[in-house]
């Protein structure tokens, strides 16, 4: 691989530490946090790059993005999807993805089991929860999360695997710690109801600007793009 993409590799071992310490100050185990490289507008060489780093999810927010990608990148590796989802983009992923972490609605999730049952599979799902109540985030209101948990447990090619949370962009990411931290209690009330379909063992919190805070309140899967590839401009 080209000298040029060393950065990555340097990123990635930064990434890792700050993972690393997070995890210690938070008594828990770094190897127990799974970090999502977020390939968003990335080009090819530099995903190639971190796969032979050793970095096997890979998180994309655009279907197309991913199913163009999905083809290009020739390698064993787990895709998810993180990005606002379209009902009717769902077919084109049903088969590829490893988890969708932003199912915010119900007519979306009826619309992800009806596509697996023709598949004969069972799809691995996130909650996405607006636990700030920003106007611009995506997800289902705090208030309403517990209602819509219920009723996509009845799905039965749906497998809730936990909950996703974006927090507002913070200088200071201590300001934003709240909306980690009542998404965590969140999810350890709803895994004591035991519903069917339902795991509840992944929060998918953290991003490259307020990860280790997301890791401290109970984070156990971090998306990460610019902090390993370098700023993007975004189309």
């Amino acid at each position: 691989m080209d000298d040029k993409l060393d950065f990555i590799k340097r990123n990635l071992d930064s990434v890792m530490e700050r993972i690393e310490k997070a995890a210690q100050r938070s008594g828990r185990n770094a190897r127990d946090i799974k970090l999502i490289a977020v390939t968003k507008t990335v080009e090819p060489e530099k995903i190639l790059k971190i796969i032979d780093e050793g970095i096997l999810d890979l998180g994309e927010n655009r279907v197309q993005e991913l199913t163009g990608k999905y083809d290009i990148i020739d390698r064993k590796c787990n895709w998810h999807l993180i990005g606002h989802l379209q009902t009717n983009k769902v077919k084109y992923i049903i088969d590829k993805v490893k988890l969708i972490h932003s199912v915010d609605r119900l007519e979306l999730a009826q619309e992800i089991n009806k596509r697996a049952q023709s598949h004969g599979i069972t799809v691995d799902v996130l909650v996405q929860v607006n636990v700030s109540g920003e106007e611009s985030k995506f997800g289902v209101a705090l208030e309403e999360a517990r209602e819509m948990v219920e009723k996509m447990s009845a799905f039965s090619n749906i497998r809730i695997r936990g909950f996703m949370t974006m927090a507002p962009f913070a200088e200071n990411p201590e300001s934003i710690r709240y909306v980690f931290s009542k998404l965590r209690d969140f999810s350890i009330d709803i895994r004591k109801e035991n519903l069917d379909n339902n795991n509840m063992d992944i929060l998918s919190m953290g991003m490259s600007n307020d990860f280790e805070v997301a890791i401290e309140e109970g984070s156990n899967m971090v998306r990460i793009g610019t902090a390993l590839f370098g700023k993007r401009i975004y189309t």
